[in-house]
């Protein structure tokens, strides 16, 4: 059904007018991912929302191995149950984590990975006894396969992508990320934080004009939950001349906490069902040390949750649990919330923390708008209502794609190949502040080798720019500036390390020289649109004065007793180049004397004189990345070989599927065949009985083939016994076919020639200057296909139903085609214009224009030439001859 699925948005897609741009979104979970594709179609909604295979709006964030197989999204979900050691989940937040924070994480959530460590100390999952993968390349996968949907639902190639990302995440979360989507071959125009998105998203179609308003974007995910403060408000801007309100926001602050989300409610229901299976077994069982029977738990527990969402009790039913025993229980709300009582009060840590370090009071806030799957539970919404002091809280916003489709507001506003008409300013700041630390000879620990570089909320993206007085090469270390304020389960502040050489080989050099001022370098910085911080360049500014002899300028006695005393000082600052340029002008001017008519005064040798020259010096220096740990950057071997794999898992897929299609459609074509065949008393008239049974005894042959051997033939086996299925029994289908096809097309064609006949006689009086040799050749061929026809079909009716036809319907049709060719060549010859006589003059004209001819001919010859064709071109274009104006 998929296939057939497929198969009919493939022909679809052919009636569409493709647009030559797409760029998308990809709001990657914890547990879920979503697509958005922005594709400028006609008739369509620019922004949409990419399904899956299954038609589902949301993919699961999984991967999974088995049997050498991978199986991405969907397929990965429907073995959890079986095989949870080889799906892989909850890969958004390993990334960029080391490896013994990694292992303790999946254990608390019953997640059997077999969980090792990388030369960095980061974590990679073993798959096989000889295979494992980074975090980075199994997101790299997941990545590659939403990219995947976004091209399949927007008919073309979609390279250009802005992945969301939550507010904690930090410089190693980020980067890994991006190197995720590299192995994938996507191109990320910006990470872009996942409250920006959804503040997108709620502003894009208000008017904040007449009224600004602070808002509370309040997300609780699977894993993680947040509450940003934004500041909607409008400017005006001159546009066409005229003056029109832009609307804007600014993220102003953002508070979290990244280890509360729906799934420590989940982990809760788990923990209360496995101690109430566990009691039923008795005999010292538990539950907890099966995956199988916790991945099965774990599945249904999340039903339950969502039940309780809507109900004040829900049921759970899990079949063979563990050893063959069923388990089934009940749960009511005011148990499930109970479970989860000091959960209700960190919800509320994230708002309080906003609204205290912005002075705002709850009153202040204009909305408190709900994104994010686990706001949907009743508790949670009751306990910010009572916070605020509301009924209601606000939901405007889809709680599941807000963040993708304000994403890809961001993606179009980026992109250069489109451009959507509705505008909303954006200012996001960065999550965390960052401090610079310098390390070398002659640098003490202190307050000036420790800067600030980036402050909390700095808007993003900017250039930062710092300047040391140093001389010898020196280290660079960026990090948080608050130790209590680092990305989860980070426990160093530092996050990158540089090594900047160059300046002390240098200072060396210019060492002899008279330096004017202490060598300062130069540190040039940018905290990119991603929210990613780096050093971008190192250079050593170098300031040098020295007197030097340079030959006095050749003057006149004139400028010799105006001159300056000082002169040569206060030209001290100019370049070596210039002087040059200037002793050049003056040796010219020397040269080209004895050549001058003009007399010049007479010069005199003056010797040379000692200027003060001040030169500066920026000499770049080389910069080495010494990072190392979990953040530690990949090489370009590793990230090459990533690649190679990744490709490689890529065709490898590509012939499953393949495999799979061609599969399926032998498989269809057997029972289809067979049903007709068998069923159908039609095909009794185009077949005799030893036929049929003969294609139906290797249609038999074939199927029992497919059910044994076939299992794991390849494609092209597949293809190879469809081609010769089709070889035995098409004929068939073709005088089946051709049964109701060839009088079909032998009435449109009489019909054709009938309708034609009386065409050529209105041409008669319509048209009487086409051809009469053209319309003769045209009722030849007439003639000649009502001949064939007639031939063909007395011919027909002679020959046997079991029979090849005489003639088909595409050559009666093929026929037709080439008499509506000639018709259709007659009919365009234009109707012709009529001759215009030119008037005959009388003798007296004639004597006269004689006359004055040759004054015509002199007063022309003395016009320029191009007076001479306009006046021509006048008299064509007019029709007449020119008239002398009144």
């Amino acid at each position: 059904m998929l296939f057939r699925l497929g198969i009919f948005l493939s022909l679809l897609s052919l009636f569409l007018i493709r647009s030559e741009s797409a760029v998308s979104s990809i709001d990657l979970g914890s547990e879920w991912l979503k697509v958005a594709v922005v594709n400028l179609k006609p008739g369509q909604s620019p922004i949409t929302i990419a399904i899956n295979e299954m038609s589902k709006r949301k993919s699961p964030a999984l991967v999974a191995f088995q049997s050498e197989t991978r199986l991405l999204g969907e397929e990965a979900a429907g073995i959890v149950a079986r095989y949870p050691d080889k799906v892989f989940s909850n890969l958004r937040d390993m990334i960029g984590k080391p490896y013994q924070d990694v292992k303790r994480s999946a254990d608390s959530m019953y997640l059997p990975f077999d969980v090792v460590e990388d030369s960095r100390g980061a974590a990679k999952i073993r798959v096989s006894s000889d295979v494992s993968y980074s975090v980075e390349e199994l997101l790299g996968m997941i990545l590659k396969y939403a990219s995947n949907l976004a091209e399949f639902h927007s008919k073309v190639t979609v390279k250009d992508a802005v992945i969301s990302v939550p507010p904690y995440f930090g410089q190693a979360e980020r980067k890994g990320l991006l190197k995720a989507a590299e192995m994938a071959g996507i191109n990320v125009i910006s990470l872009i934080n996942e409250h920006s998105g959804a503040a997108l998203q709620y502003g894009i179609d208000k008017d904040f004009s007449n009224e600004s308003r602070h808002v509370i974007l309040y997300d609780m995910g699977s894993s993680s939950t947040y509450a940003a403060l934004v500041f909607y408000s409008a400017y005006n801007s001159k546009e066409f001349g005229k003056t029109v309100s832009v609307n804007q926001f600014q993220v102003k602050d953002v508070r979290w906490d990244s280890e509360l989300g729906g799934q420590n409610m989940e982990l809760r229901l788990v923990e209360y069902f496995a101690d109430e299976f566990n009691k039923q077994v008795g005999n010292g069982v538990d539950v907890r040390k099966h995956p199988k029977a916790m991945a099965k738990l774990k599945k249904q527990v999340k039903r339950t949750k969502e039940i309780l969402s809507a109900n004040t009790a829900a049921p759970i039913s899990v079949e063979s649990l563990y050893d063959d025993r069923d388990f089934r229980s009940t749960i009511t709300r005011e148990k499930f919330e109970e479970l989860c009582a000091d959960l209700w009060d960190k919800s509320l840590v994230p708002v309080k923390e906003v609204l205290k370090h912005s002075g705002l009071k709850a009153d202040d806030i204009y909305a408190v708008e709900l994104i994010g799957g686990a706001t949907r539970v009743p508790k949670l919404q009751a306990t910010l209502q009572e916070y605020f002091g509301r009924k209601d809280l606000d939901k405007h916003l889809d709680a599941d794609e807000a963040i993708v489709l304000g994403s890809a507001l961001h993606a179009a506003n980026l992109s250069d190949g489109i451009k959507l008409n509705r505008k909303l300013g954006m200012v996001d700041g960065s999550s965390y502040g960052f401090v610079v630390e310098l390390d070398g000879a002659d640098l003490s620990k202190d307050e000036a080798t420790r800067l600030l570089l980036v402050p909390r909320m700095k808007k993003l993206p900017s250039k930062i720019f710092k300047s040391i007085n140093h001389g010898k090469d020196f280290e660079v270390s960026l990090a948080y500036d608050r130790e209590d304020l680092l990305p989860p389960r980070i426990t160093s502040p530092v996050f990158a390390h540089y090594a900047v050489s160059g300046l002390t080989d240098t200072a060396e050099k210019y060492s002899s020289r008279n330096l004017s001022a202490p060598i300062k370098t130069n540190l040039h910085f940018s905290l990119s649109r991603s929210g990613i911080l780096s050093l971008d360049q190192a250079d050593a500014v170098i300031q040098i004065t020295e007197w030097i002899e340079v030959p006095k300028k050749n003057l006149t006695v004139e400028n010799t007793t105006s001159a300056s005393p000082n002169a040569s000082v206060d030209n001290g600052a100019n370049s070596t180049s210039e002087e040059s340029n200037s002793n050049s002008e003056s040796d010219g001017g020397v040269s080209n004397g004895s050549n001058s008519t003009v007399e010049e005064p007479s010069t005199t040798d003056l010797g040379t004189e000692r200027k003060l020259k001040k030169r500066t010096f920026k000499i770049p220096l080389k910069i080495v990345e010494k990072t190392t740990g979990p953040g530690m950057p990949l090489s370009k071997e590793s990230l090459a070989e990533a690649k190679r794999r990744l490709e490689a898992l890529d065709k490898k897929d590509a012939e499953r599927r393949r495999t799979a299609e061609l599969k399926n459609n032998l498989e269809e074509y057997i029972y289809a065949t067979k049903e007709k065949l068998e069923t159908s008393e039609d095909f009794e008239k185009v077949s005799s009985n030893d036929e049929r049974q003969s294609v139906i005894k290797k249609l038999d042959e074939v199927q029992e083939w497919l059910y044994t051997d076939g299992e794991d033939a390849s494609a092209s086996e597949f293809q190879d016994r469809l081609n010769s299925l089709k070889a035995t029994a098409d004929p068939i289908f073709f005088r089946f076919k051709e049964l109701t096809a060839r009088p079909e097309a032998v009435e449109v064609a009489r019909q054709y020639l009938s309708d034609l006949k009386q065409t050529i006689r209105g041409w008669e009086t319509e048209k009487p200057w086409l051809p009469k040799d053209r319309i003769d050749e045209l009722s030849t061929s007439m003639d000649k296909l009502k001949t064939w026809l007639d031939e063909k079909e007395a011919e027909q009716k002679k020959t046997s139903g079991y029979s090849t036809p005489v003639f088909t319907s595409e050559e009666v049709y093929e026929k037709v085609f080439n008499l509506q060719d000639k018709a259709a060549s007659i009919k365009r010859i234009p109707k012709p214009k009529p001759k215009v006589e030119k008037p005959v003059k009388n003798e007296t004209e004639t004597k006269s224009e004689n006359t004055t001819s040759s004054e015509k001919d002199t007063s022309e010859n003395d016009k320029p030439a191009g007076d001479s064709d306009s006046s021509t071109n006048e008299k064509v274009k007019g029709g007449s001859e020119p008239h002398d104006e009144l």
